[in-house]
């Protein structure tokens, strides 16, 4: 079953009303699809809710995957940015983008996508040249720490290099096939989650300097322990999204092996502490029965 992102709330509230146990709800995948091990249950749920969200598939629930095996696949929502003046290639790229389980913004000038990116950060930005407005080549270097993906229909190879070397992770040339494109946007997020994260991580008055290990709140330095670090930076990493305890502790323990369920709570509490004494207001908030995100106004 699909929820849409806004009912991760209801997830939990759904499994607890129908008396679920955990081993009957499969883990999350991408665009928070659910699947319950009940056939039944499957179907009276997906009947019971038509009226409330839009459900768009059912899914039977294979026990055969273990516990620990689920973890790796659970993945997080990206947000990418379609800055794009052609309504139907845009329409069908947001369609696309949307069914690989992607948020995805649109701008139809350069102008309006430079007012959008004062505000906003996607994980990605899939770029045309030829915009109203300022160009494609005028807005590619106003874009900072953001991957972007140039479609284009030049194709001369001086063109090609030129944005390249001028700040652009890749270039693909109309007319393009879709799954190219989507390969070429799964190698630039893969990049942008490991060796090309930003050395700063920026989130309200958060800072985080990765390269120095350190944290500041509004320019006040912060000092937190290894773990503490470690979980901070997996929120700022995915700012607005829930993180699962289980996949807190499974991508955490890469950089530090000491924190396990029964600290969890207590390495988060002190965090939030520490975070709410330099900031004097609470970065950190708890969704009930999931996980934990980074608190927004």
């Amino acid at each position: 079953m699909y929820l849409p992102f806004p009912s991760v709330f209801f997830y939990s509230f759904l499994a607890k009303c129908q008396d679920i146990s955990p081993a009957d709800i499969a883990p999350p995948r991408a665009g928070l699809t659910l699947s319950f091990a009940s056939p039944s249950l499957n179907k009276t749920i997906a009947h019971s809710l038509i009226p409330l969200i839009d459900i768009v598939r059912v899914v039977p629930y294979n026990r055969h995957h273990s516990k620990k095996a689920t973890n790796p696949e659970v993945i997080f929502i990206k947000s990418i940015m379609i800055i794009d003046d052609d309504v139907s290639i845009g329409n069908m790229l947001e369609e696309v983008l949307i069914r690989e389980g992607c948020r995805v913004s649109r701008a139809y000038s350069g102008t309006e996508a430079l007012l959008f990116l004062e505000s906003n950060r996607p994980d990605l930005i899939l770029l045309d040249l030829m915009l109203p407005g300022l160009n494609g080549e005028e807005v590619l270097p106003e874009i900072k720490g953001i991957p972007v993906i140039v479609i284009s229909a030049k194709a001369e190879v001086s063109d090609k290099v030129e944005l390249l070397l001028g700040g652009a992770a890749d270039y693909i040339t109309k007319p393009f096939d879709i799954q190219e494109l989507l390969a070429r946007i799964a190698v630039q997020l893969r990049y942008a989650s490991g060796a090309g994260q930003p050395p700063v991580l920026n989130w309200e008055e958060l800072t985080m300097d990765l390269a120095a290990h350190t944290v500041s709140v509004g320019g006040r330095e912060v000092h937190l322990t290894k773990t503490e670090f470690a979980i901070l930076k997996l929120l700022m990493q995915n700012p607005s999204q829930v993180i699962p305890k289980s996949v807190m502790l499974e991508r955490i323990s890469e950089d530090t092996p000491d924190c396990v369920e029964s600290s969890l709570k207590v390495h988060i509490s002190n965090l939030r502490r520490k975070l709410r004494d330099a900031g004097e207001k609470d970065y950190i908030e708890a969704v009930w029965g999931i996980g934990f995100k980074l608190k927004e106004e």
